[in-house]
């Protein structure tokens, strides 16, 4: 996280949703997983993008590549702009080992993109 970068929360329950990157005279909206959603923007696009984003991306399940090229699918345990963590998608199974795996900050899409 750059230390220009601006919070943005949710106007209704305060939930942080991303931040707002000050480029030129206007914003890129950036997600919780430190990528951008939007290239220069104002900042009413930035928000609203950001708003309509929500959170729910981070409930659907994802691909991360593993060192030796392969995808393995995965859900997001944990985002922070210290690291994120996903975890080996176990389909609810409580008998099944879980498999943890932590990621910079950000992530890329070549790491760990979502499932299609």
């Amino acid at each position: 996280m750059e230390s220009d970068w601006i919070e943005h929360r949710r106007s209704d329950d305060r939930e942080l949703v991303g931040w707002m990157k000050p480029v030129g005279d206007g914003f890129v909206a950036i997600d919780l997983l430190g990528r951008r959603r939007t290239e220069q923007v104002d900042w009413m696009e930035a928000e609203e993008t950001l708003d309509e984003l929500g959170l729910a991306y981070l409930a659907d399940p994802h691909e991360l590549r593993l060192d030796d090229g392969s995808w393995l699918r995965v859900r997001i345990a944990e985002v922070s702009p210290a690291a994120i963590r996903v975890k080996k998608d176990d389909w609810g199974d409580t008998t099944a080992t879980q498999l943890y795996y932590s990621l910079p900050f950000p992530v890329t899409e070549d790491q760990l993109r979502p499932l299609s």
